[in-house]
């Protein structure tokens, strides 16, 4: 899918907030989640089949290149389940059409 076209998702950036004591820590902003049209490639995955292993769901989401404020501990809600970012994000540049930002993204377990 393109990411024009694609996938609706929901990503919440992060933001510095401060603990109850005192300390600076960056978390997911709760202020609500920025609604964006994504590609998604799926990257590597590894199913349980053995009780106490771990399911692996590692894709790459790729998204306009004006999504600012992304980082490690952002959230990413899509096609129904909640990702954590794997990776810093990658800025891609180039001409105006094709200039991106490429995220790897891991399905937390349910």
């Amino acid at each position: 899918m393109q990411r024009r076209r694609g996938v609706t998702a929901k990503v919440w950036k992060s933001s510095y907030h401060t603990d109850n004591r005192g300390n600076e820590i960056l978390v997911a902003d709760a202020d609500g989640p920025h609604v964006v049209k994504c590609a998604l490639i799926p990257q590597r995955s590894a199913r349980a089949e053995v009780p106490g292993q771990q399911q692996i769901n590692i894709t790459r989401m790729i998204v306009d290149a004006d999504l600012e404020g992304v980082t490690l501990w952002s959230r990413v809600e899509v096609l129904g389940s909640v990702w954590d970012i794997v990776t810093p994000p990658a800025y891609h540049h180039g001409t105006r059409q094709t200039r991106h930002w490429s995220i790897d993204i891991r399905e937390r377990p349910s």
